[in-house]
């Protein structure tokens, strides 16, 4: 009887070997096709057009994705990537900015220094990867986490050595949300000058940051402007009235013009310090009360932008708006340097930028459960903010639950801070980390971080490090 069950298992073993050796044997010819062929055998992966670039293969691809991801019979919709190939024996870099994706080849940061593939993910709602019609209560930071969950599930096949996930600003929010709800997908997270709006109605950070940030003489020429546009609102709104109408721009969903041009006003001096640093404070009006009007309207318009807040303006952004207004938060600020009497409206809350037919409530609790979950579960993330951002005013911190992660600060940079824009002992110590979660350290790097150095050589065009400057308030 002994025997015969040795014999039965010992069959059994074969079986199996000789199975897995043929699925082995089937599988090779595919593992040295064509990627682009290998990409479109994806199930719902449609390819949109392929772009040449030196060194690589660039597709922008359509993959078709369940509008719940809860519910999957409910419909699909197509959310478009792009792909940016090097080779599948190079670690594999997820990016997403959190708001529409560039169909144009662009390398981030890490996978410069990892030398490796991207991927990159415009955000669902985000046109053209907006379900239609559009049931706005599936645009929650679950659903677009299970979005990159899919497309790194649907591609990890393809690209089997590690990943690291990255994203700015509202992508640095999305590859940290990501993490929150599959710990086990990336083998790193580089979240760059990531908001992190724990309770949406204590705001006093940024009141502090604006106290102090740059220097007085700077401050005060910012403030100047800005209240002399407020104080200067009649004529200026008469000049905002003719712009209107010469380039066809109404104002429905914030409600009046009058609305609109405080709220451009009012960001003027939070949009200077996220795009600009101080050296660019000459540029700005010294004596406000008597610089000319159409002096006050440039500056305004130059870092405001005064078509933002029109419907053609905010139309593009209704998505992050609606998720600012039901989960992410927004600032509200303060303006010690204007009198009362200047200032109508104040900062605005989300739901004056998002049209009246869409419901907003808003999850007090969804920003406090990544907040939480961050301290105390954080595993091989880095998190980089820049020392003049007011978006970093409220950062994520690290608790003591954390293991290998780190937060650091840029000196003198804006939203667009990096990991080159650190101080040197912790860039390199920065680039170390990035390499040794991507599972490309050499032992050299390994046994001496200060020697880590991005493993690709920097292309100008490829590697623009440039922030993406968006006028308004958005991070």
């Amino acid at each position: 009887m002994r025997k015969a069950l040795r014999w039965l298992l010992a069959l059994v073993v074969l079986i199996g070997t000789v199975s897995t050796a043929g699925v082995a044997t089937a599988a090779q010819p595919e593992a040295t096709g064509d990627i682009k062929d290998r990409l479109l055998s994806i199930p719902g992966m449609s390819l949109i057009e392929e772009k040449p670039y030196p060194g690589y293969r660039f597709f922008v691809l359509n993959y078709t994705q369940p509008v719940d991801h809860r519910n999957p019979s409910k419909g699909t919709f197509q959310q478009r990537i792009t792909v940016l190939h090097k080779d599948v024996s190079r670690p594999t870099v997820f990016y997403t900015g959190g708001y529409s994706v560039s169909t144009n080849p662009g390398r981030r940061e890490p996978t410069q220094i990892v030398d490796g593939n991207q991927v990159s993910m415009e955000y669902r709602f985000f046109t053209p990867s907006r379900p239609e019609p559009a049931d706005w209560s599936k645009l929650d930071i679950w659903q677009a986490a299970s979005d990159q969950h899919r497309i790194f599930k649907a591609l990890k096949p393809l690209y089997t050595k590690n990943w690291i996930s990255t994203g700015g600003s509202k992508g640095g929010m999305t590859a940290t949300y990501y993490e929150r709800f599959y710990p086990r997908d990336m083998d790193g997270v580089v979240a760059y000058v990531a908001p992190n709006d724990v309770v949406n109605k204590e705001d006093s950070a940024y009141d502090r940051f604006f106290a102090t940030v740059g220097t007085e003489e700077c401050r005060a020429r910012l403030n100047g402007v800005q209240r002399e546009a407020l104080v200067r609102r009649a004529p200026l709104e008469k000049k905002y009235a003719a712009y209107a109408a010469e380039n066809g721009y109404t104002f429905d969903t914030i409600g009046s013009l009058d609305r609109a041009y405080e709220a451009v006003v009012l960001d003027y001096v939070w949009g200077f310090w996220q795009y600009s640093t101080l050296k660019d404070c000459d540029s700005i009006p010294a004596d406000a009360k008597n610089a000319t009007d159409d002096e006050i309207w440039t500056s305004v318009d130059t870092i405001s932008g005064f078509s933002f807040y029109t419907d053609q303006g905010l139309a593009p952004y209704t998505p992050y708006y609606y998720q600012a207004g039901t989960q992410l938060g927004a600032p509200t600020i303060q303006f010690p340097h204007i009198e009362k009497q200047y200032i109508r409206y104040g900062y605005q809350p989300p739901r004056n930028f998002v049209p009246r037919d869409i419901p907003m409530t808003f999850q007090p609790w969804a920003m406090r459960d990544v907040d939480t979950w961050v301290k105390h579960n954080a595993r091989q993330m880095l998190f980089v903010y820049g020392e003049n951002d007011p978006w970093g005013a409220e950062p994520f911190r690290l608790g003591h639950g954390a293991r290998d992660s780190h937060v650091f600060t840029a000196p003198g940079m804006n939203h667009g801070a990096n990991v080159a824009g650190l101080v040197p002992d912790q860039k390199a110590f920065a680039t170390a980390r990035i390499l040794q979660w991507a599972g490309v350290a050499s032992a050299t790097v390994q046994e001496n971080p200060s020697a880590a150095k991005p493993l690709a050589r920097f292309d100008a065009k490829l590697d623009k490090r440039d922030v993406e400057r968006e006028p308004a308030l958005r991070p």
